[in-house]
């Protein structure tokens, strides 16, 4: 007996959408593709009297409006004079007003990297001694809220459209060509179009909000869509847009007068639809790699049209695939899917893969740089989670092909022509009028559905056709979480550049001033949620007698946030001295301060930092420094 298929089908896609729904929701906003990797004045520190300007300066270019640079009084009063400029390479200032008063000041930031995507974040500097603030950053997350998950949502489904119509279009043009009159294909590679074209428009109207304010209100402003229709970003999507219209008229051959021709004029028209085709599927992979992480950073003129094949590869496997899959549960029973198509698209899959592979090692090259990118960075983590996905996406397909060598060693041609019996009934009612007729009519069709019946039957009862639907359809369970966590990947910061901005952060918080300052970086986790971060200990100037010191908690991607409490003890081992306690006071977000700190005498003093993140939640971290 066929065990039901239609129920399994529809549990085993309930259960890919909820991960794939659950991946999208917990994956964190865009991650700045841009770092940040120095300032004047630099953080935390206290200058004696107030700068004329202050200084960003990034990883990379970046892209900024009028108020992506701001700076906050201790009341929250912006006291930024001008539209930000770029004074040098990746370096861009905003000048102050005059006389500013003493106290701690905010440097808010809010641009869009080179790859299109936005990147935010602040941090304090004071003027002759630290004061309270009333100013909080720890919400300011660029790309976050709803617009971002939305967009989120847009790429992931941008990606998806592009796969099915790509994929699907090439699957019946080289593996299936009968495949272009079958109805459940061509909804499939239509459903595609109108995916990526609604994805594309909902992309280009939230995208001004996406890189600025982040509000859902500020998605119709059509002020703002003429902004992003001057970036390169939106340049991109509006290509996409002119390009899908061409894609429109080639489905529209496809299915229509494609279908039509007989076999012979088919051949002709074959190689012009696959001329075109491949040049529309090029130019669509192409509005995402002239936008993105291609676009920018090591060897941009090779990587772009590298990860054009790449897309095209992923198209070509996963998309194909997913065509497969419809082909094999909704083609009618006359015209099934046969062992040759099956064994064509192996071909065009392994092909595929080779590409990817090749592709995949550049790319993962280009974006790490290490090995050890591979495990320290959020990107390279995900990265390694891609890599297993394909290579359990390769192991199902491998037992595909096995199904599909012994669907070819088996097959029965159920559907030989057979000769048409004529009814006595029929032919003696014919010769009764129109009455007899129509009874006769009646009997074919009755005939006719009897017959594909047990076609459809029969061929269900296949066991090797049977053990090849439920391989393909665990090949598309996989492909869809793939697909997500590439489109998570896409808005990740690339392991080389995070690793860059730390070095440079390390080079900036390890060097000491003229006189003499002290800054020590301490990872925690405390164990419980959200327990993990840094905690920078900055001591000025680091000599016997009273100090000034600044504590920053951020957490593991830099960001700055509160915890309940947090402690500070020196110890001097060699002369029995201490601990001696310091509790600093809270300043803002993430920044805490003490001043006039007592060091009796130098020596090698343990600095002691202990976190406290919870109720329950606590831990203490210490490194050692060179006091006097």
């Amino acid at each position: 007996m066929t065990p039901t298929i239609a129920p399994r089908v529809r549990t085993l896609v309930l259960l890919l959408l909820a991960a794939t729904g659950l991946l999208l929701a917990t994956a964190a906003p865009a991650s700045a593709h841009a770092a940040l990797t120095g300032s004047d004045p630099q953080q935390g520190v206290v200058v004696d009297k107030a700068p004329a300007q202050v200084s960003l300066t990034f990883s990379e270019q970046v892209s900024a409006s009028a108020d992506s640079l701001r700076v906050l009084d201790p009341k929250g009063k912006p006291v930024q004079s001008g539209k930000p400029s770029n004074v040098s390479g990746t370096t861009y200032a905003v000048r102050l007003h005059s006389g500013l008063p003493d106290g701690t000041y905010t440097v808010s930031y809010q641009v869009v990297s080179a790859d299109s995507h936005p990147v935010s974040g602040a941090f304090t500097f004071s003027i002759g001694s630290p004061s309270a603030t009333s100013v909080s950053v720890s919400g300011e997350t660029a790309g976050g809220g709803v617009v971002g998950w939305l967009y989120g949502f847009g790429r992931y489904l941008s990606y998806a459209g592009f796969v099915v119509l790509t994929g699907g279009a090439a699957f019946v043009l080289a593996c299936w060509q009968r495949g272009c009159g079958v109805r459940a294909v061509q909804r499939l590679v239509v459903s595609g179009w109108l995916a990526l074209t609604f994805a594309t428009l909902l992309l280009l109207l939230l995208r001004g909000s996406y890189t600025g304010s982040g509000k859902a209100g500020d998605v119709f402003d059509l002020d703002l869509l003429g902004q992003v229709l001057q970036t390169k970003t939106g340049a991109a999507l509006v290509s996409r847009l002119l390009l899908l219209a061409a894609a429109a008229l080639f489905i529209a051959v496809l299915f229509g007068a494609y279908e039509k021709r007989e076999a012979e004029e088919k051949r002709d028209l074959t190689f012009g639809l696959a001329t075109g085709g491949t040049v529309v599927a090029a130019g669509l992979a192409a509005s995402w790699a002239m936008s993105e992480h291609a676009s920018v950073g090591l060897q941009a003129g090779i990587a772009m049209p590298v990860d054009v094949v790449h897309l095209l590869a992923v198209a070509a496997w996963l998309g194909g695939l997913t065509t497969l899959l419809v082909a094999l549960y909704r083609a009618p029973s006359d015209t099934p899917v046969d062992a040759a198509a099956v064994r064509r698209f192996s071909a065009v899959a392994f092909g595929s893969v080779v590409a990817l592979v090749l592709t995949g090692t550049y790319q993962s090259w280009r974006q790490l740089g290490s090995w050890s990118a591979f495990t320290d960075t959020r990107y390279g983590q995900l990265l390694l989670v891609k890599i297993g996905l394909v290579v359990l996406l390769v192991g199902v397909a491998f037992l595909s092909r096995r199904w599909t060598a012994r669907l070819a060693d088996t097959v029965v041609q159920r559907a030989k022509p057979q000769k048409q019996r004529v009814p006595a009934t029929a032919a003696t009612a014919d010769a009764k009028g129109s009455g007899g007729s129509e009874r006769a009519a009646q009997l074919a069709r009755q005939r006719a559905a009897v017959d594909a019946a047990k076609r459809k039957q029969a061929r269900d009862a296949d066991p090797n056709r049977f053990g090849l639907r439920r391989s393909v359809l665990a090949e598309a369970g996989v492909a869809v979480v793939l697909l997500a966590v590439t489109t998570v990947l896409t808005q990740t910061e690339p392991g080389r550049t995070e690793e860059e901005a730390k070095a440079a952060a390390s080079s900036s918080s390890s060097s000491s001033s003229a006189s003499g300052a002290l800054t020590l970086d301490m990872t925690f986790d405390t164990g419980g949620e959200d327990g993990k971060g840094v905690v920078t200990v900055d001591f000025d100037p680091a000599r016997v007698g009273g100090n000034e010191m600044h504590v920053y908690v951020q957490r593991p991607n830099g960001r700055a946030f509160d915890i309940p409490e947090v402690k500070i003890a020196f110890t001097l081992e060699s002369k029995d001295i201490g601990p001696l306690p310091v509790v600093p006071d809270h300043i803002t977000t993430g920044h805490w301060s003490a001043n006039g700190v007592q060091i009796p005498m130098a020596g090698d003093w343990t600095v002691a930092v202990t976190v406290r993140t919870s109720d329950i939640d606590q831990t203490t971290v210490s490194k050692n420094a060179q006091i006097g």
